[in-house]
């Protein structure tokens, strides 16, 4: 029996994927059967990184069968939503984003209306779609992505609804066609699911068990990357903390981030996300070792208090993640670290909300990224007590932001003066080139546009709560 047998991983087969390239040969067929020039297809992909990355696989395929991809929702002839769960909110924008679609399909029944991700692998929302939205033409879920050829043709061949949603630990699929969004930062998935459990997150429930990628298929395509150019590379998991565990690869994420390291090239690595139960003193030192890891680290608490966190099943305590950071800043003191935090969990106390600011207070960090608890159906803290109303929860929202703009106001004010290696990536409203710094701090500054995909070397002249300026020195 092969280690990925062993650990529960499916690979999806070469036989399969060429199957699935059979079909797409067929959706061309089709295609250039109907359409006098190539139709278009436009794909919104929603939520995080991983659901982006996902994206780009999606948009690769599309094209490979024969369309070409679209900004404009009103010329598509296929609609894509890549959508997400984490959030009700979310959920609430692609309900209403898909029903505005209902009078196009009634006008034109050539369209294509495609809903995939998250948000397809809960039943409840598999059943809605299926009773109240029949306009939609194929439903799949976040395990069938490489099937995307064959569910489109048997939808083009028979004009019959697809609905494609099982129930799987997850698969690996390796050499599927990408079309990467950017042409200097790209997304390098590492690892598949999570195990963690946390009580209020249905990302187990849809992305399916942890699984890691061979580390040989992740160096080629870092290889790859960095031979096309690209200078930033991030490496996703839902906690990349536990890469090579399943299956056992022999690897840690340690090791994975120095041998990338150590490819040749002019490039930098970044990674998200990092569990703190899982984060150690040698993934640290090798941070604080390899020139070309970002000094940045993504490192959700969610919450301050021992008791929420043991509700939330988070696995560490308050002063195991204060001790953690601590370490972090003796071996990388201009490390910038970012972090994720939940406020109103069910049962939270004024008080235990409390120790949440104490602990952002004595971590300084760089930015956070802050919501209100959204109870999602399936998930244990969905079924908890919730005594505090939305508007409490909001009022405490804000003292936690004043605390943080505080925080962040006086990090970005110590940084004035100092030169910083920034990647230049786009063109700000104001007219102005914006770039990050290895903290992944905005920094807007004067320039050409032909620095755009660069490295360069910028002054700090001026700081703002969030962001920076500076004027270019190289």
């Amino acid at each position: 029996m092969s280690a990925e047998q062993k650990q529960n991983v499916s690979i999806v087969s070469s036989e399969e994927l060429a199957q699935q390239q059979a079909y797409a040969d067929l959706v061309r067929a089709v295609l250039d059967a109907r359409y006098s020039g190539a139709p278009k297809a436009f794909v919104h992909t929603y939520g995080c990184q991983g659901n982006v990355a996902d994206g780009e696989r999606i948009k690769g395929m599309i094209e490979a069968m024969g369309y070409a991809l679209t900004d404009a929702i009103e010329e598509a002839d296929l609609i894509l939503f890549n959508t997400c769960a984490i959030r009700e909110h979310a959920e609430d924008r692609v309900f209403g984003n898909v029903g505005a679609l209902k009078n196009r399909k009634a006008e034109n029944k050539d369209l294509r209306i495609l809903l995939c991700g998250c948000m397809m692998q809960q039943p409840r929302v598999a059943e809605k779609l299926r009773k109240s939205y029949p306009f939609v033409d194929i439903v799949f879920g976040t395990h069938v992505i490489h099937r995307l050829p064959e569910l489109l043709y048997r939808n083009l061949s028979t004009g019959k609804r697809v609905y494609e949603l099982p129930d799987s630990a997850g698969v690996i699929v390796e050499d599927l066609p990408v079309h990467r969004d950017s042409g200097f930062k790209a997304w390098l998935p590492i690892m598949y699911g999570c195990d963690n459990f946390c009580s209020y997150c249905i990302v187990p429930y849809v992305r399916g068990r942890e699984r890691s990628r061979a580390p040989e298929a992740i160096l080629a395509e870092a290889r790859d990357l960095i031979a096309q150019g690209y200078k930033e590379i991030t490496l996703l998991g839902q906690n990349v903390n536990s890469y090579g565990k399943h299956p056992d690869t022999g690897w840690n994420f340690s090791r994975l981030l120095r041998e990338l390291n150590a490819l040749e090239g002019d490039f930098i690595l970044r990674f998200m996300t990092s569990h703190p139960k899982d984060c150690t003193h040698e993934l640290l030192d090798t941070m604080a070792a390899c020139e070309k890891v970002a000094r940045h680290l993504h490192l959700p608490f969610q919450c301050g208090s021992n008791r929420v966190l043991r509700e939330m099943n988070r696995g560490y305590t308050r002063e195991k993640y204060l001790d953690l950071l601590q370490y972090a800043y003796s071996v990388m003191p201009d490390l910038s670290v970012t972090s994720d935090v939940i406020v109103g969990f069910p049962g939270e106390t004024y008080e235990e909300f409390l120790e949440t600011v104490s602990l952002v207070r004595k971590a300084r960090f760089t930015s956070m990224y802050t919501f209100i608890f959204s109870p999602r159906p399936g998930t244990k803290a969905a079924a908890m007590p919730d005594p505090f109303s939305r508007e409490e929860k909001g009022r405490r929202m804000q003292e936690l932001l004043k605390a943080q703009e505080e925080i962040a106001a006086e990090r970005t004010a110590g940084m004035v003066g100092k030169d910083y290696r920034v990647l230049c990536e786009s063109v700000a409203k104001n007219g102005r080139i914006e770039g990050r710094t290895q903290g992944n701090i905005i920094i807007e500054f004067p320039a050409d546009p032909a620095v755009i995909g660069s490295f360069r070397t910028v002054r700090v002249t001026e700081s703002l709560i969030w962001i920076l300026r500076g004027e270019l020195i190289d």
